[in-house]
């Protein structure tokens, strides 16, 4: 019989692309997956100036990030991606967070003037938590 071919793994492109390089490591640190060994959970990135969302799925103690594109706005659907926690914000504001720069003062300001939306709270804390297994 002949041998199914493996399927190829799709490259997370644009936004999506940055952060699976950025989260790649987490993959190999001990600590994070002994935290999250019994944990499955999605959350959704969605940089509202670029062309792909970062899905990052954390299923015991593995993580993986997928490309999505955001148009039309349905592929971000929570009934089509069945993420936990759902973060948008403008790439750049996405890095000035993830380099601490901006604070929480600066984070409520963007929600009340709608430059930010977040559901599923829980879950998007869970990033905090995810990069500080980045550090040595």
């Amino acid at each position: 019989m002949a041998e199914k071919p493996k399927k190829k793994k799709k490259r997370a492109r644009g936004f999506a692309g940055v952060i699976a390089k950025q989260l790649e490591p987490i993959n190999n640190n001990p600590k994070f997956q002994e935290r999250y060994k019994d944990e499955k959970f999605k959350i959704l990135l969605n940089a509202k100036d670029g062309r792909y969302a970062a899905l990052i799925k954390v299923d015991n103690g593995k993580l993986e990030v997928d490309g999505i594109k955001n148009q039309p706005k349905e592929n971000l659907s929570q009934e089509e991606l069945e993420w936990d926690g759902f973060l948008e914000l403008k790439t750049d504001d996405f890095f000035k967070m993830a380099m601490g720069e901006i604070s929480t003062l600066g984070m409520i300001r963007r929600l009340i003037f709608r430059q930010m939306k977040i559901k599923g709270t829980k879950y998007v804390q869970q990033l905090d938590k995810l990069f500080k297994y980045l550090e040595p």
